[in-house]
């Protein structure tokens, strides 16, 4: 059931291979003290849960101020009582360009303890962790955290259905690259409303946990928030699907559909 539960992380990774040479959007989409709250469901039951916040920060990188992105996943209900899981991690990224400085993460899945950090160098293409030094072919390399965040305030103006766009991340010990198709719009229901959005397909590599021919899907609102409401995937045994279930302190009113 852990990888189950480490499907959240797979989630957000694979919404962040839109980045890399677009244009931001001039105004950044969220603020401190926004909150969302995501449900993950192995069929119809609830595994676990996910928590990502904007927190203050007084740290600055080469003189530049930055936004505190903090994310934990936890199990729920049964899942709970026999595998716990409580991870917790933290970006600290640039509040013009929302390019990571930093990045740290606490792993506490059972018995199995893990922490890791990471410090990002844009500028001469390196990022330095405690599992060693590493060099990237770009000045925009992102973590699992700062990738989500910097998705969302794409310029995505010109982009067309079937458009593919690559990016670089920094996970565990590699810097990997991914790519997402730009498949359409929809409006799907959600238990914050009908929502109008963005439809992307994220690849994946199957193997233990995804069949051959499995597909993902990620829906994204519509609207000046871009804030991702849904992603499903078949593995395996069954099918996984993240929700969102609370939001707060939105900088944007959300793209509800009126009936």
């Amino acid at each position: 059931m852990k990888k189950i539960i480490l499907l959240v992380g797979i989630f957000l990774v694979n919404f962040h291979v839109l980045a890399q040479d677009l244009k931001l959007k001039k105004e950044v989409v969220f603020q401190e003290g926004e909150v969302l709250t995501y449900k993950l469901k192995y069929g119809f039951i609830t595994a676990g849960e996910g928590k990502i916040k904007i927190l203050p920060s007084d740290l600055m990188f080469d003189t530049k101020p930055t936004y505190r992105i903090s994310v934990d996943v936890r199990t729920s209900g049964t899942f709970d009582i026999f595998y716990k899981i409580r991870d917790h991690y933290d970006s600290y990224v640039d509040r013009q360009n929302l390019t990571p400085y930093f990045y740290q993460e606490n792993i506490r899945e059972g018995r199995y303890q893990r922490q890791d950090k990471a410090r990002f160098y844009q500028d001469t293409k390196k990022v330095v962790s405690n599992r060693g030094n590493f060099d990237t072919e770009t000045n925009q390399t992102f973590d699992l955290v700062s990738t989500y965040y910097f998705a969302r305030n794409l310029d995505l103006s010109k982009t067309k259905i079937g458009d593919r766009i690559k990016f670089n991340y920094f996970l565990g010990d590699a810097i990997s690259t991914l790519q997402i198709e730009y498949v359409g719009r929809e409006v799907i229901e959600t238990k914050i409303g009908k929502l109008k959005c963005l439809k992307f397909i994220p690849s994946i590599n199957p193997g233990r946990v995804f069949k051959k021919d499995s597909k993902m899907f990620l829906w994204v609102t519509d609207d000046e928030n871009r804030i991702p409401v849904k992603a499903e995937v078949e593995i395996l045994v069954g099918s996984v699907k993240l929700e969102i279930d609370a939001v707060n302190g939105l900088k944007h009113p959300l793209s509800v559909q009126e009936n």
